[in-house]
């Protein structure tokens, strides 16, 4: 694990600095990470736990590092000592990675010294933000692949190696098969996928040549890039007699790649040719700047595609490239009181959700289907045998009453206390608990256009509060 201490914006220095001055450094401030809501998508699935919590449990500063704040000036020698010592002794609650969330709902609850729990800011949002980013992404693709499966293409076009590399793997945990990139696949345990690129082709004389070349050295394993030249024309032929070549020495062809052009119709066409040449069990997969709307467009027009490549438009979430993640003071704890904050604003979705807390998803007990989430003071508990109403937070004339329902809380310790205490899970088992999180909602809430809108209450003792805080400092402004 790389040590990236100083992955980190310089205020946050500062304001350590200025914590350390001030006689600060044992106040215990608890931080909010969420996100607040976007046009791309009404929820995200959360990626990067694992990966932030490696950052925590290695956070220390070097000599080096030590060094080089010196250089900046803005430091005393007391306060570079105290780095000398630095480590993350607080405690992390978070929602498994793999878990469907909604804005506003915490992702990660740190608690800590007010100097560890300030520094890890910057870190923590680029961490979660971009694998929370492209983990949902990749749900949305192959939500809209399915029943066909997805490949995750994007090593070339990410925005640098990082983003390459964990975002293969969030693309993994939001539903892709696996990924054509050898470092994340060894990495994290998964298959790296992949064919022949156009250059194979052109490097033979010809292109029968070429698949009949590559056939010999995968026999077992041969698909074949068939759009070098002329799809039709060519490639597809060229491609049926090298698998009439390969079934005559008794291996089993796997199918063609299609790269470019008309993918609805050609793929139509191919699979005619290769079924009227007896094969059809060959599969056939397609790539070439595919997103979850070309995916619902070839689907409506009865593209015959098996597997999907996806690659430039998933890696770098191309229709929002970024995830309007946060890191907020929620509650600071001095001599044992705890003093709820918030951050007040003209725009409510600005305002932050003030106190130390917990989410609960209630279910239909006789769909297993959530009904609601509601975001609650840590403390509070939901009793299943007792009505419940739903109030919008926002909009209070809005309300339901639940009477037929069990409660999940949704965090886990992840860190107590500076120690790890979540196992770290297999890229695949995130996978699957991400997709038993995704069955636990209605159709309506995942559809890519227009989804109903899922409920997410503030209990009444959390709602109060905020209103207790907004109303005294409106006193505050105005005196």
């Amino acid at each position: 694990m790389r040590n990236l201490t100083l992955l980190t914006d310089f205020y946050e220095l500062t304001m350590m600095y200025g914590y350390f001055r001030q006689g600060k450094t044992e106040e215990q401030a608890t931080f909010d990470l969420f996100f607040r809501p976007f046009d791309e998508s009404n929820f995200c699935i959360v990626a990067g736990v694992e990966q932030a919590v490696d950052y925590l449990l290695n956070l220390h500063f070097t000599e080096e590092d030590v060094e080089y704040l010196r250089s900046t000036k803005a430091f005393d020698e007391d306060f570079l000592r105290y780095l000398g010592d630095f480590r993350f002794t607080g405690s992390v609650r978070a929602m498994p990675e793999g878990t469907v969330v909604f804005p506003y709902e915490p992702i990660m609850i740190v608690t800590a010294p007010i100097c560890q729990a300030q520094l890890v800011e910057a870190a923590l949002l680029n961490i979660i933000n971009h694998q929370t980013l492209i983990a949902t992404k990749a749900r949305r693709v192959c939500h809209a692949a399915s029943p066909a499966s997805v490949l995750e293409f994007g090593l070339r076009r990410a925005q640098g190696p990082d983003a390459a590399i964990y975002g293969a793997r969030a693309a993994v945990i939001g539903g892709c098969s696996s990924t054509s990139n050898v470092l994340c696949a060894q990495m994290f345990g998964l298959p790296p996928k992949g064919t022949h690129a156009h250059s194979w082709v052109m490097s033979f004389p010809t292109e029968l040549d070429a698949f009949i070349a590559y056939a010999d050295t995968y026999p077992d394993n041969c698909l074949l890039l068939v759009d070098t030249y002329d799809t039709l024309g060519s490639g597809v032929p060229n491609a049926i007699k090298t698998f009439d070549y390969l079934k005559a020495k008794g291996y089993k062809p796997l199918g063609i790649r299609l790269d470019s052009g008309d993918l609805a119709y050609l793929s139509k066409q191919a699979r005619k040719m290769l079924d009227e040449a007896g094969h059809a069990d060959c599969k056939i997969f397609a790539s070439s700047d595919i997103d979850e709307y070309v995916l619902q467009s070839l689907k409506q027009q009865g593209a015959k595609i098996d597997i999907y490549g996806v690659g430039t438009k998933l890696i770098t979430s191309n229709n929002t490239p970024s995830l309007g993640g946060v890191y907020k003071l929620a509650n600071l704890c001095v001599n044992g009181v705890d003093t709820p904050k918030m951050k007040i604003s003209d725009n409510p979705v600005k305002m932050t959700n003030p106190g130390v807390k917990t989410v609960y998803r209630l279910f239909g007990r006789d769909t297993d289907k959530a009904i609601a989430d509601v975001i609650c003071l840590k403390g509070e508990v939901i009793e299943e045998g007792k009505p419940l109403t739903i109030t919008d937070p926002l909009e209070r004339w809005k309300s339901m009453e639940l009477t037929n329902f069990y409660v999940k809380e949704l965090y886990v310790d992840v860190i107590s206390q500076g120690k790890r205490t979540l196992a770290p899970r297999s890229v695949y088992e995130l996978q699957a608990d991400c997709a038993r999180s995704l069955d636990g909602f209605w159709d309506e809430y995942k559809r890519l256009s227009n989804p109903h809108r899922y409920k997410v209450d503030l209990s009444d003792k959390l709602y109060e509060l905020k209103q207790k805080l907004i109303r005294e400092e409106r006193k505050t402004v105005v005196k």
